[in-house]
């Protein structure tokens, strides 16, 4: 896709971007990227913690002897 171009037109693309946005913008547009990725990833190592907490490997079955309604039916 991007075979056809060479350094040089990169460079005019670029210089063509800056003067249409401007420096101030170009370097916020870097750092809101910068921090969208950021925040990404934080996301995705709490997911992927959130993930280990649920997957609880201890090999014990559920016990379901003192639920509320066990409990009404021992008490009438």
């Amino acid at each position: 896709m991007l075979s056809g171009i060479s350094w040089p037109q990169l460079l005019i693309v670029l210089v063509i971007v800056l003067a249409i946005f401007g420096t101030k913008r170009f370097r916020t547009l870097g750092s809101d990227l910068g921090n969208a990725v950021k925040g990404f990833r934080s996301a995705m190592t709490d997911a992927e913690e959130a993930k280990g907490e649920l997957s609880d490997d201890s090999g014990e079955d559920a016990n379901f002897e003192n639920t509320p309604v066990e409990e009404n039916r021992k008490d009438t």
